[in-house]
């Protein structure tokens, strides 16, 4: 599996009529030591969004977190854990390339743990993974949705083959900062 998917972005031309405005295959990143690989597909700074043009906004993402007032839409690939085995450092060094920090309870157990300043909706669209939280975890398969509040979780694919979820990130307070 490789992230390769096509994007294809729709908007107005000068008399109205809807019309596309890119049509490309975004960049793929990886992240370093974790095998991660990440493709951007859009970014808004606020809601209500601006009117959306033909410049591609995704080189503005800086880390994870969306703008507060904004969103972020991308899909990851993540490889079997056995295949990159992670240390604590590759989790320290993540974390800082992904611009996010622990939770109030720590690293836990896991050292991909991070929380995020948003609403995140996931879609679980190749694999199984397992979502870790402070004291539980979940399994997920195919077709499988997350809805996550700013909380304290890493992602575990515990399986044979990589795992692809689509995530829209949506800018909110932390609970821990009303």
């Amino acid at each position: 599996m490789a992230l390769n998917s096509r994007r294809v972005v729709t908007g107005h031309g000068k008399n109205g009529k809807a019309v596309i405005l890119i049509d490309s295959v975004p960049p793929v990143h990886q992240r370093p030591g974790s095998g991660t690989q990440a493709q951007q597909f859009w970014i808004t700074e606020r809601t209500p969004a601006e009117p959306v043009t033909a410049q591609d906004p995704t080189h503005k993402i800086k880390g994870t977190n969306p703008p507060l007032t904004g969103s972020h839409f991308r899909v990851l690939e993540i490889p079997p854990e056995k295949d990159y085995p992670r240390t604590e450092a590759d989790g320290e060094a993540n974390r800082r390339l992904m611009g996010v920090e622990v939770g109030p309870l720590g690293k836990g157990k896991h050292p991909g743990m991070h929380r995020t300043h948003s609403i995140d909706y996931a879609i679980v669209l190749k694999g199984e993974i397992d979502m870790l939280l402070d004291d539980s975890e979940v399994h997920l398969k195919e077709g499988d949705v997350v809805v996550q509040g700013a909380c304290n979780h890493a992602w575990a694919n515990r399986g044979d083959k990589p795992c692809q979820i689509a995530f829209i990130l949506i800018g909110a307070k932390a609970p821990w900062t009303k």
